[in-house]
């Protein structure tokens, strides 16, 4: 994940034309035009020869393109498939017929792709679990909370709330229902400085940003309406954004609401990237909660 620091960087820098303005936006009706090819992604499935395999989806983060269809990928995709799943590579943006940028990114579009993954013959469409990181976490939670075919998710060092979309004004968000910019966290004055040098620091940014209590809480993701267990990994020093801190936030409104699946938080003793060299993590809880579920047509 060595792209991700860079694009994160290079991205958010450009957020910040108009700060002064971004509070007042975030609470403004939504008018500005959708983006091209708002609704559209860029879906690979790679299938084994088995039957009745379950599906399991992967999101990349801001760094953009198709991540899990990458080489970078490559191996862990395919030890998926070895192990008798189906996985299907998503690209919501920066990617081959998907829009350009992280913005207002559709969530009935992302699911069209995976309910047409799921009508294929060798999968079992009714076990489909989400794996996503850094933004990508952010996409799994928040699909699984308005979609209950998915079953299980995976959050690698993510946000507890929608945020900005990553353009140069960032007074839309992440991603939208609908064609209408969901409730996001608005970047406040407060977190300027930090996005530029000498006093560049992304994780400060963030800090400022979840200030906002009421905002955070308007934005938050309802985790609480997935229909599945959840695992989430952190890093306690994650220097792109507090993602220990946003997953014990998750964590305590999951206990809140009396959530009724396995959750569980693992936090790593490093920085961003580093939560993603742990794949057994992972892959021992999609064995248990997926794998070993679909003989059951993971009922639930």
């Amino acid at each position: 994940m060595k792209a991700v620091k860079k694009a994160m960087a290079l991205v958010l820098a450009s957020m910040l034309g108009n700060t002064a303005t971004n509070s007042r936006a975030a609470e403004a009706q939504e008018v500005r035009p959708l983006p091209e090819n708002h609704g559209h992604v860029d879906a690979k499935l790679y299938l084994g020869a088995g039957e009745s395999q379950p599906l399991i989806v992967g999101f990349g983060g801001a760094e953009g393109g198709n991540l899990f269809a990458s080489d970078f990928a490559k191996e862990a995709v395919e030890g998926y498939v070895a192990k008798g799943y189906a996985f299907l590579a998503i690209g919501y943006f920066d990617a081959p017929g998907a829009p350009k940028e992280l913005d207002r990114i559709s969530l009935e579009g992302v699911h069209k792709a995976i309910d047409d993954a799921a009508s294929n013959p060798k999968v079992n469409g009714r076990c489909i679990a989400v794996i996503g990181g850094s933004k990508g976490g952010e996409l799994a939670l928040l699909l699984a909370s308005h979609y209950p075919d998915i079953k299980a998710v995976v959050g690698l060092v993510p946000g507890n709330a929608v945020f900005m979309a990553h353009t140069s004004t960032g007074d839309t968000a992440s991603f939208s229902m609908n064609g209408r910019s969901l409730p996001f966290v608005p970047v406040p004055e407060s977190a300027a400085r930090f996005f530029f040098p000498p006093d560049r620091n992304l994780r400060r940014a963030w800090e400022e940003m979840i200030k906002d209590k009421a905002a955070v809480e308007r934005a938050a993701i309802a985790v609480e309406r997935i229909n599945g267990p959840i695992l989430l990994v952190s890093a306690r020093h994650d220097e792109l954004w507090p993602s220990m801190e946003m997953s014990e936030e998750i964590g305590r409104r999951l206990a809140r609401h009396s959530f009724p699946f396995k959750f569980e938080h693992v936090v790593i003793d490093g920085t961003h990237n580093d939560a993603y060299a742990h794949p057994h993590l992972s892959d021992e809880f999609l064995k248990t909660n997926l794998l070993m579920e679909s003989v059951n047509g993971c009922a639930r």
